[in-house]
């Protein structure tokens, strides 16, 4: 895949046809052009003429004036008062019909104290863009704002005002100061970038006289190739190059971009393991109420990290055990297709002296299949088969350990907790599971296109939902995640009979957390990982901050809200969990308060008794 690099000419009133010819003969791939000549946009914007902004152009007065233009070249206009608002959608019009893929408009000053609404220009504009993106569904329309500060407050005002709709993008424009304070810049990794403008005076010149940009400025660059594959980017220079004819003209600045796209870093395991899932929706496993296919217990079994993990969890736990004890009756359960058999085998053969038997019980009746292939093909007696769910069973013989993969993207969203519940009567009084403890781990995040993505559904239900995802568009408000709530296992003096009123109480959870905000910020939702200790210091985590290197097996969990919030700098997010249960299904309920200077304002409580989204017991 290469890098879409296009060209717009800095020089008044360039044409779309010297626009394309000058792109084209330097090696871009686009152009950008305005849909009016500036005289044009003057005179039918002036208080003394009859020529109004919406009406019919003549040929004269467009740059952007056929189909031809429209299929190279974006169109470009600009705002600064109400009027010239008004005379934006109808250019945004014209360019749609034309064909255009995308109108760039950029916002230039306020309106003056004249106006009769004595609005500013965010105002009109924002107006005039609800009602085109609305309208019009294959023209994108695209917001030209600086990466600063006040850029993002600029555009966040229009997006608000234009009801968050997912048509209206950014077209982020860089500028020469380098010192932007890098969680200003992570803020716009969030929104939805869809084009980089970088100027010609961006660029400095190296002792060859080569453009090139800073390195602050090429780390950003380097951040938005990452975010997304789609964003394009544009250089605006004039059509008389500051670069010289020797030194490649205008093409310098395409070859450095491509240069740049070319050292780009490598993606990580991950990354390429889940290429093509970046924000992603996808509805979280409940392997409690489904029977999982072949093809997702595949798919799991291809994470060797996890099972290495498991491995070492198991050794260890033999070896600590071994001088006091050389026979082990192991039972995993969830044996799923028998990964963690394998675990348990091979860790027993590399601890000299560790005789293991293995109970290997799922409930799923295609997987015991397999299971029972692999006790003829490959294990033989020191295996047995139970086909059963953990919940239910009664154990002939006490274990020593009982190891499972119940975790969830959350820890206990699967019912890791339920089940081990049931299953841990098979342990000896000083019996061990492994996993010992998971913990929650929750974090409120910016993300203005995994919120419109759920949005886009139109109902309460899937605003309600919670989303396993790869997240990669998103910035963390108020620093790291934090803990919510920790389970252990085994639970002692937990005996419980499943379906019995008020069985599950002992289950449930509430936590409340405090997030600062570093800058404003609209908050979206809330990302959520876990933690969990296998056994001693082995573990197994999501947590951005102590991820377990390379492992793909589970991605963060998202929990939408209901409206994105606005929060400014120096605010607290104030967040709400709960865990809840009836004697048939498990829930969470989540809400969010913004504390202003001691005074909070909360939300609502986002799936209220599982109204819309629960896991089935």
């Amino acid at each position: 895949m290469s890098l879409s690099i296009g060209l717009e000419l800095t020089d008044v009133d360039a044409s779309a046809e010297l626009t394309e010819t000058t792109a084209r003969a330097n090696g871009f791939s686009f152009g950008g052009v305005h849909v009016l000549r500036s005289e044009s946009a003057k005179r039918r914007t002036s208080t003394n003429t009859s020529v109004g902004s919406q009406s019919p152009f003549s040929s004269t007065e467009l740059l952007l004036s056929n189909a031809a233009n429209a299929q190279f070249n974006f169109g470009r206009v600009a705002v600064g008062c109400r009027d010239s608002a008004k005379l934006a959608g109808t250019c945004f019009k014209l360019a749609a019909h034309l064909g255009s893929a995308a109108v760039v408009a950029t916002l230039t000053k306020k309106l003056t104290n004249g106006d009769a609404v004595n609005a500013d220009v965010e105002d009109a504009f924002a107006r005039v863009a609800a009602n085109l993106v609305e309208a019009l569904s294959y023209t994108q329309l695209l917001l030209d704002v600086a990466l600063d500060d006040a850029g993002w407050n600029s555009w966040n005002k229009v997006r608000c005002l234009a009801n968050h709709n997912k048509a209206l993008l950014v077209a982020l424009r860089f500028t020469q100061d380098a010192s932007i304070p890098d969680h200003e810049v992570v803020r716009w990794m969030a929104e939805p970038v869809k084009l980089v403008i970088i100027p010609h005076d961006v660029f400095l010149f190296n002792k060859k006289n080569y453009p090139v940009l800073s390195k602050k400025h090429q780390q950003w660059v380097h951040r938005l190739m990452d975010l997304n594959s789609s964003i394009q980017f544009v250089v605006t220079a004039p059509s008389r190059s500051p670069v010289s004819e020797e030194n490649g003209g205008l093409s310098a600045y395409k070859i450095y971009m491509d240069h740049l796209y070319k050292i780009r870093p490598e993606p990580g395991v991950v990354d390429k393991f889940a290429a093509g899932y970046d924000d992603y929706l996808q509805a979280p496993l409940q392997p409690l109420m489904d029977h999982l296919e072949s093809a997702t217990y595949e798919v799991f079994e291809k994470d060797p990290v996890k099972y290495q993990q498991y491995e070492l969890a198991i050794k260890a736990y033999l070896t600590d055990r071994l001088p006091r004890q050389k026979d082990f009756h192991i039972c995993v359960f969830g044996a799923g297709r028998g990964p963690l058999v394998d675990c348990a085998l091979r860790a027993s053969s590399s601890v000299p002296g560790s005789n293991v038997r293995i109970t290997a019980l799922e409930k799923n009746p295609n997987a015991i299949v397999i299971l029972e292939t692999k006790k003829q093909e490959r294990w033989g007696p020191q295996v047995s088969i139970v086909f059963a769910d953990m919940r239910f069973y009664t154990p002939t013989e006490q274990a020593d350990l009982l190891v499972s993969e119940l975790l969830g993207s959350f820890g206990d969203n699967e019912l890791s907790p339920e089940c081990l519940d049931g299953a841990q009567r098979v342990l000896k009084p000083d019996g061990v599971s492994i996993p010992h403890s998971y913990t929650a781990f929750i974090s409120p995040i910016s993300s203005t296109k995994l919120w419109t993505s759920v949005a886009s559904y139109n109902d309460v239900k899937h605003l309600e939902t919670p989303y396993v995802v790869k997240l990669k568009a998103i910035a963390a408000v108020g620093g790291d995640p934090v803990p919510l709530w920790t389970f252990t296992h085994p639970l002692p003096g937990v005996n419980v009979t499943p379906g019995m009123r008020d069985f599950n109480l002992h289950n449930e959870r509430f936590a409340k957390v405090r997030f600062v905000a570093d800058r404003d910020v609209v908050v979206h939702g809330l990302a959520g990982y876990f933690e969990s200790v296998l056994y001693g210091s082995v573990m197994l985590s999501i947590h951005p901050l102590t991820h377990s290197p390379d492992m793909s097996s589970w991605f963060p969990i998202f929990f939408p809200l209901r409206g994105p919030v606005g929060v400014r700098k120096g605010e607290e997010v104030v967040v709400r969990f709960w865990r809840a249960t009836d004697e048939r299904k498990v829930w969470y309920e989540w809400g969010v308060g913004i504390d202003r200077d001691g005074r909070e304002v909360a939300e609502g409580i986002v799936n209220v008794g599982g109204r819309s989204s629960w896991i089935g017991l």
